[in-house]
């Protein structure tokens, strides 16, 4: 299901939907679609959209009710359970069905998060064009996880640490798209990229004052607009 929320400020709307969500805020998936910084005139505003598996009927929350999230756990990477082991042979089946060979152990474990890491002398092919294959297998995983009974389980597949690597890559990319629509008063519209992604350049941008983002165009894979504050009016 997908839910919207508004606040003044990025953490106002995520706590807004855990609020009336009733769920744990590392319990969904968050999308900033807008972010506008506060000005003379104008007050600051973000606009989010929340992504759970959850069918939810909104409601208020009593304030302190919810849970503190554990910290990631980096422990033994041999799985505990039956749940760890069937994920895990899930995932080494899809890549062999895929044609490859390779194998999977647990990087982390969190509340409700399990991270899982691919060594395979094809990890090229397996992350894929800007992670897309890995994206897919992680999908595919998540999907396997509530079959299993683990609804509100997350998984998370990397290999070669690529999520860090992509992470970098697109902090300097937000950075120097700054630059360029703070010099031509212009905008810039970035690649197509997944919610988490599209979120890093939200939040990585929204400290500069005279540069806004939002999100356009439908479907998981959407593009961020990169506009200097004004040229959009």
């Amino acid at each position: 299901m997908i839910y919207e929320f508004e606040g003044r400020t990025e953490k106002e709307a995520i706590d807004r939907a855990a609020e009336e969500l009733g769920l744990e805020k590392d319990g969904f998936d968050v999308e900033i679609l807008e972010t506008q910084r506060s000005g003379l005139f104008k007050k600051g505003f973000v606009k989010i959209q929340v992504h759970t598996d959850k069918q939810i009927a909104l409601q208020s929350v009593s304030p302190g009710s919810s849970q503190p999230r554990e910290a990631a756990v980096f422990g033994p990477p041999e799985s505990q359970n039956e749940f760890e082991q069937k994920l895990i042979d899930f995932v080494e089946g899809l890549i062999e069905h895929m044609g490859y060979s390779g194998t999977v152990s647990v990087q982390f474990r969190e509340d409700r998060k399990i991270g899982l890491k691919i060594d395979s002398d094809y990890s090229s092919i397996l992350i894929g064009k800007k992670g897309k294959n890995l994206d897919a297998l992680q999908l595919l995983a998540n999907i396997y996880a509530g079959r299993l009974g683990q609804d509100d389980m997350r998984v998370i597949l990397d290999s070669e640490n690529y999520r860090i690597r992509r992470e970098e890559s697109l902090v300097r990319l937000a950075y120097t798209v700054a630059d360029r629509v703070r010099n031509n008063r212009g905008s810039v519209l970035l690649e197509p990229m997944n919610p988490f992604d599209r979120r890093l350049i939200h939040t990585t941008l929204n400290d500069i004052a005279d540069v806004e983002t939002k999100s356009e165009g439908e479907g998981l894979y959407k593009q961020v607009r990169v506009y200097y504050r004004g040229s959009m009016r």
